[in-house]
């Protein structure tokens, strides 16, 4: 679902509630925390000031200084228009869990059974407290199913249709407020106070109040405000020399250049990048705990990933029928089909559908069988049926061989048991789990069930490796086993027969070498390894520990997902960089059009550097500025949706970037420029 919940950047929605926000943060408190912006504000509303004493006492010509201080103040709201647009793409979403949230009535257990409790506003729950939710009910806050079992619709929260199924005990216990039980009905310990809640949190975040610079976005913002500083020691220079060359230049001017010079263009949208980038997680359905684990994400040089439901498709399915000798595959796959009609796990249809695509069995009625189903069980770990006199089994195949009593060779079946053997042992070292079939105390042969790779999942893993990213693949398999799986899927190394500890230690050794390492997780036993990564992905569906102990949850309880997280973080990256370099190249092109222009009266030489043609000094120093102002909004856009992601090394990218986003930002504002410098004569403002 992700990106087609995306709202439009040009969606009246969020512009017209933005301009408004542009407004309201010219507080200096909103302001100071953008060190570029607040100069810009500074400067503004000191040549305001000035030109309204200039303009009480009488002077002339003052129209150019009123278009200066206009595009200034232009400057300063495009930039807040960017920041307020970033942040209304999050506020409708925000205002939908707000009501869900306060309208909420809860069940509240008085004496832990199921008829006595009083209702009360979801608002007021404790931690702690045991609450009822049956059909229909909302479930008015974050917890864990104590009893019962129940279908939940998550949509409010994932945006996904299909219900699931909650229950107690396991992995799939935990519950979000603000989610609807479908049928049957739970009881709910609630594990998070009021104002802590899932949806508090996921409110605060795409409403951008607990937003939290991250450390490379802090850096930039340093080394903007150093630059900054350096421009305005740099221009407060200029009056002395051009003093000392007999001339005097406008106070409106200097600010003008001294706008010109300083990196306004990535100041003005550095936040907006930020917000972006964690907005297009949420809209992706994954929460971000902090900024730092987007950007982390972008960083991350080891990802770890889950064989079963990330690497393969997370359920064996029946490929290929095995025969003894003596036996027909035609023979096998009906038996094998037999004892699996009633069979409803994924293996057993699987077996159903192979018998029909390959051999046309058609599956036959159970009822007009007269036969009776035998289920699987842990004890037996087999299943089959029983029907017209006949028996049929499948299962592991020791524990076939034990249910025959056929484990000596030289018996009535000795022969079988060994084909069966080799058989076994020639598919478990392809990576597969044999499945062997026994009719009337006859082994007839195995069924090869295959952990099937997800479609595309090696090109994915191939382009990660062009990334620079290392790829472990984490399963409890047997080496072997995990050894064929890991070859199929093309990851570049595998951990198998993995337990809690093994995860935490292979984790530490990749960070021990300076590695940033990103893994995903849902149970108990993962908590541990998602506190100690980098980038820890808990699942929605997983337990309240594996959800605290990472930085992101997955609201889609994807582990494919961890994929494009860290596709998202780079370009979280690649935007920012993308637009640096852009805002430096725009800044050198301007310097072409307003230092000619300030000097030009004084040093008549310097018109040789008037290589745009520009009509006037007045009309190149207001284009500029004007330019100044007008690339901020053309890049909103851009900023909002990010730099279109491509999987390739820092080196390249660089070059990439140079060239694109470098020279782009070389001829873009020369173009620009001249054409605003045009319009401007022709409307005579300059």
């Amino acid at each position: 679902m992700s990106q087609s919940k995306s709202a439009s950047v040009m969606d009246a929605g969020i512009l017209i509630p933005a301009i408004g926000g542009a407004f309201r943060k010219l507080d200096p408190r909103t302001l100071a925390r953008n060190p570029v912006m607040f100069v810009v504000a500074v400067v503004s509303l000191l040549t305001t000031v000035l030109f309204l004493k200039d303009l009480a006492a009488g002077a002339e010509g003052l129209g150019f200084s009123f278009q200066i201080i206009l595009w200034l103040w232009f400057t300063v709201l495009f930039a807040n228009f960017a920041e307020a647009v970033a942040e209304g793409r999050g506020k409708a979403q925000a205002d939908s869990l707000k009501r869900s949230r306060t309208e909420t009535q809860a069940k509240l257990l008085t004496n832990g059974g199921r008829q006595e409790f009083t209702t009360v506003p979801g608002t007021s729950l404790k931690v702690g407290d045991l609450v009822l939710v049956e059909a229909g009910d909302i479930i008015p806050s974050d917890g864990e199913v104590v009893e019962g079992i129940a279908s939940v619709n998550e949509a409010a929260i994932t945006g996904e249709s299909a219900p699931v199924i909650r229950e107690s005990g396991g992995d799939r216990s935990a519950v979000t407020g603000g989610t609807q039980v479908l049928s049957d009905w739970i009881k709910v310990r609630i594990t998070a106070a009021a104002g802590s809640t899932f949806i508090d949190r996921m409110i605060a975040l795409v409403e951008g109040a607990e937003r939290q610079k991250t450390p490379n976005e802090i850096a930039l913002n340093i080394l903007l405000a150093a630059m900054t500083l350096i421009f305005v020691m740099a221009v407060a220079t200029i009056p002395a020399f051009a003093s000392y060359a007999g001339g005097a230049i406008p106070i409106v001017v200097l600010v003008a250049l001294f706008v010109t010079l300083i990196p306004t263009t990535i100041g003005a949208l550095l936040s907006a990048i930020g917000i972006a980038g964690m907005d297009r997680l949420v809209r992706f359905n994954v929460l971000a705990m902090s900024g730092r684990a987007v950007e982390a994400a972008g960083d991350v040089d080891t990802l770890l990933l889950d064989k079963t439901g990330t690497i393969t498709l997370g359920n064996r399915q029946a490929t290929e029928f095995k025969p003894v000798k003596g036996v027909t595959e035609q023979e096998l796959a009906d038996a094998a089909q037999l004892a699996s009609l009633a069979d409803e796990t994924p293996e057993g249809r699987s077996i159903v559908v192979l018998a029909k695509d390959k051999y046309g069995i058609r599956a036959r009625d159970m009822q007009s069988l007269h036969a009776t189903f035998v289920p699987f069980t842990a004890q037996s770990r087999m299943s089959g049926i029983d029907f017209e006199g006949s028996t049929i089994r499948k299962g592991a195949v020791d524990a076939v061989l034990k249910y025959i009593g056929e484990t000596v060779a030289g018996r009535p079946e000795g022969g079988a048991v060994r084909d069966i053997q080799a058989i076994a042992d020639e598919i478990a070292k392809a990576g597969g789990t044999p499945l062997a079939v026994v009719r009337d105390s006859r082994l007839l042969g195995v069924v090869h069930l295959k952990d099937i790779v997800k479609g595309g999942i090696r090109e994915r893993f191939a382009e990660l490796r062009r990334m620079g990213i290392r790829t472990i693949m984490i399963t409890g398999d047997n080496p072997m086993t995990a050894a064929a799986i890991a070859a199929e899927a093309g990851v570049d190394d595998f951990l198998a027969q993995a337990t809690p500890e093994n995860k935490l230690t292979l984790i530490r050794e990749e960070q021990a070498k300076g590695k940033l390492v990103a893994m995903c997780g849902d149970g108990t036993n993962d908590a541990p390894a998602l506190a100690q990564a980098d980038v820890g992905v808990a699942m929605n569906t997983g337990t309240v520990a594996a959800r605290e102990a990472g930085n992101m949850v997955d609201l889609d309880s994807d582990p494919t997902k961890l994929i494009e997280i860290v596709e998202i973080g780079k370009q979280l990256l690649m935007t920012r960089g993308s637009l640096t370099t852009f805002s430096i190249a725009n800044d050198v092109a301007k310097y072409f059009a307003i230092i000619p222009a300030m000097f030009m009266t004084l040093y008549p030489q310097l018109g040789a550097l008037n290589i745009m043609g520009l009509a006037t000094p007045q009309s190149a120093i207001l284009s500029a500025i004007i330019f100044n102002a007008l690339i901020i909004i053309a890049l909103i856009p851009l900023a909002l949706r990010g730099v279109a992601y491509k999987a390739i090394g820092a080196g390249p990218l660089l070059r990439r970037n140079l060239l694109i986003y470098g020279l782009g930002g070389l001829i873009v504002p020369f173009a620009g420029i001249k054409l605003i410098d045009i319009v401007v004569t022709a409307l005579n403002l300059a």
